[in-house]
């Protein structure tokens, strides 16, 4: 059975974080820089993410768009870097900066990639400062992002949105696939369900039962701060970009974006 109750004490969860702010960015970074579970998100939650693979397909079909190979692009909270992979194989004159505020994940992407193509920063883009220190690697042809800027409070994805479309050069595309607000609490149960079938395949040895209560108890769930991917592309028509869309979306998953105008 479907719990509304609980769905709705979700929701007005999620308006508190966006409404904490700081201390949520506080909470956050305690989380994403422990090695434990940023080894435990990369060999687990990650792979279990449904159509992965599509979404990462969408992100490139995006970046095509604009008829001309991608020579310099920016990660933004990369992870160990799958994203900026799939564009130096797609295009191999690339070059990429791949920005996190984590130290496990930047060693994860560092351990991935060639070293002569990437620039990584450790670098916290939840403050402003952070666009002087990636200034000098771009402008950027792209910018991409994945299930990371949803970690931040809506006023600052709105902040961010304008310091990323400055960044970019003109005709070039950002792209982010992202975790996003459910409209719906089948959507949210959708989800869950996925992510735990997905992650039980992975670990057979578990029960569907122990997969899924580490799953809604993990301790990286409290440190979302989710927004309604229509919110989102709202914001970026406003800021200016052209060609805004949800081009991709799986219950909770998105991949949306926009190119900034030529």
């Amino acid at each position: 059975m479907i719990q509304h109750t609980g769905w709705r004490q979700m929701n007005k969860n999620n308006m508190h974080k966006a409404e904490l702010g700081v201390d949520m960015n506080r909470a956050r970074d305690e989380v994403w820089k422990s090695a434990k579970l940023t080894h435990r998100f990369l060999t687990g939650v990650r792979g279990a993410i449904p159509l992965a693979q599509t979404q990462i397909e969408v992100m490139l079909r995006l970046l095509a768009m604009r008829r001309k190979p991608v020579r310099r692009f920016l990660d933004l909270g990369c992870g160990d870097g799958v994203l900026g992979a799939a564009i130096l194989e797609r295009y191999p004159s690339a070059a990429g900066t791949f920005v996190d505020f984590s130290e496990p994940m930047l060693e994860a992407c560092r351990s991935k990639l060639p070293s002569n193509r990437v620039t990584t920063l450790l670098l916290d883009y939840g403050k402003p400062a952070w666009v002087e220190a990636v200034a000098g690697t771009g402008p950027f042809d792209a910018i991409v992002s994945g299930f990371s800027i949803h970690h931040q409070p809506d006023r600052r994805k709105r902040a961010l949105y304008r310091e990323l479309f400055r960044l970019l050069e003109p005709g070039g595309w950002f792209v982010n696939i992202e975790h996003v607000a459910p409209a719906n609490p089948i959507t949210s149960v959708l989800f869950d369900d996925a992510m735990i079938e997905s992650i039980h395949r992975q670990q057979p040895q578990s029960s569907r039962a122990a997969v899924r209560r580490r799953f809604v108890t993990r301790a990286d769930r409290s440190a979302n701060i989710l927004a309604p991917v229509e919110n989102q592309c709202r914001w970026l028509r406003a800021i200016g970009f052209a060609a805004v869309d949800c081009y991709f979306k799986i219950y909770e998953l998105a991949v949306f974006g926009g190119q900034k105008p030529k």
